[in-house]
């Protein structure tokens, strides 16, 4: 099983609460809620190991009592039940004479902060609370199960560190801020993978404007490690957004199949080839003078667009501002390339041998960029399209369908519904999303 290192990105799990964290450095810290995690002890640790939370010390702030904790490997022994700890045996026939006049706990908050103080064990807590309630042993059993998760979730010492997932990585990103990644949800990222038949071989197109590196991060890990398979990813902005691929940790090969390209300037250079303005103005918009109408309606990318510059990295294309290189800058370029021309270079070849796909997440109207990557990809290859408004998705169904370059269209919505499974009381989630967005899905034709 994969260790821990410096540099990677872990997952804390502190009962269903996840947490996507990087573990940069020996003086890292978690925060989760009023508790700050000391990191450095999980070092070389195998993944999916359990941590006790171990306060070193206590700081009253404006948030009220904040606790710093080290953390300590633990055994399963010290994972049990918290009724088989407090040792339970009795329980109410009904709650009807239970009344919630909040007097039923003898301790006040200012005796339960210093029993936290002393106890280091949610077990010792929990036995406390239940000695001083005056109601527990009366109520049903599934009431008193109730109560102890209540309690169990809110003094809970144990985290777990987990290595990061694909279906991780997408309920937290959704949890956390849906918007950062186009409210993708875990199911509809599966739909999307699965309609647009990524595999082990051939090529693959992907236009995204924004989800955190999620969707390469998917596709490139459907391609899997050691294949053939290359992903060219495109994207509106300067600096591809690549969290999520680079918390996955995946094989150096694996990533180098992956080649993140500015739109714009991928365009221009398939379109202009090498001309000897093309070298020396970077790259803006699409001209006038390429080949196809649709390309060269494609906007110019604005300032705007999204980078993620926690993760920025020396794939650094121009700007959307027309810079002309200076004396030195010429001279480097014609000794060694930049690092985004060598992989404009990369994708323009993928470009001429078309595509095995086309999968498509646009925050922008898709329809001047459909049409300037369709012309790139295969007969009898998948289109995938997500879009959170389903407006847009019946525009371009109905301009495809006219156009006859696209057959077999669908406009699908999912809608993934969780259920709790416990005997005698299995039921659906009370709180959960609604709609994930919508996708349009078809086959190229020749």
């Amino acid at each position: 099983m994969a260790s821990i290192q410096l540099g990677d990105y872990i997952v804390i799990q502190r009962q269903k609460y996840t947490k996507l964290q990087k573990f940069g450095s020996l003086d890292a810290t978690a925060t989760l809620g009023k508790e700050h995690l000391e990191l450095k002890s999980l070092l070389d640790q195998p993944y999916g190991s359990t941590f006790k939370m171990c306060v070193k010390e206590s700081k009253v702030g404006k948030r009220g009592a904040q606790r710093q904790h080290r953390l300590e490997l633990c055994t399963e022994n010290e994972l049990r039940s918290i009724r088989d700890v407090l040792n339970i045996s009795s329980s109410g026939a009904d709650n009807r004479d239970i009344s919630d006049n909040g007097e039923a706990q003898a301790l006040k908050s200012a005796d339960i902060e210093q029993l936290r103080e002393a106890c280091n064990e949610s077990s010792k807590i929990i036995e406390k609370l239940v000695e001083n309630s005056k109601t527990f042993h009366t109520r049903t059993e599934y009431s008193q199960d109730k109560y102890l998760l209540k309690k169990e979730k809110k003094y809970f010492e144990f985290v777990q560190i987990r290595q990061p997932s694909i279906r991780l990585m997408a309920d937290i990103f959704h949890r956390q801020d849906a918007d950062k990644i186009m409210g993708i949800r875990v199911d509809t990222l599966s739909q999307i993978i699965s309609y647009s038949g990524v595999s082990g071989f051939g090529s693959y197109l992907l236009y995204e404007s924004g989800t955190n590196g999620l969707l390469p991060a998917a596709m490139l890990n459907s391609m899997g490690a050691g294949t053939e398979a290359t992903l060219v990813h495109m994207h509106p902005g300067n600096v591809p957004q690549k969290q999520a691929l680079l918390a996955l940790k995946l094989p150096l090969e694996q990533q180098q199949r992956c080649i993140s390209v500015n739109l714009y300037s991928v365009l221009r250079e398939f379109y202009q080839g090498d001309r000897p303005e093309a070298k020396t103005e970077a790259p803006t918009e699409v001209e006038t003078a390429a080949p196809t109408k649709e390309a060269a309606e494609l906007v110019t990318p604005t300032d705007d667009s999204d980078t993620n510059t926690e993760e920025q990295s020396d794939n650094i294309e121009p700007s959307s501002k027309k810079v002309k290189l200076d004396e030195s800058s010429n001279s480097t370029n014609k000794s060694g390339p930049l690092h985004w021309q060598l992989e404009n270079k990369r994708a323009v070849a993928l470009m001429n041998a078309k595509f095995d796909n086309l999968v498509m997440a646009a925050k922008e109207h898709p329809s001047n960029i459909l049409q300037a990557l369709l012309p790139l990809v295969k007969p009898s290859r998948p289109i995938v399209i997500f879009s959170t408004c389903k407006e847009l998705l019946q525009e371009i169904y109905m301009e495809l369908k006219t156009s006859g370059k696209v057959t077999n269209l669908h406009v699908t919505s999912n809608w993934m519904r969780m259920y709790q499974i416990l005997p005698n009381r299995s039921h659906p989630e009370v709180n959960m999303s609604g709609n994930s967005g919508y996708l349009l899905t078809g086959y190229t034709l020749k």
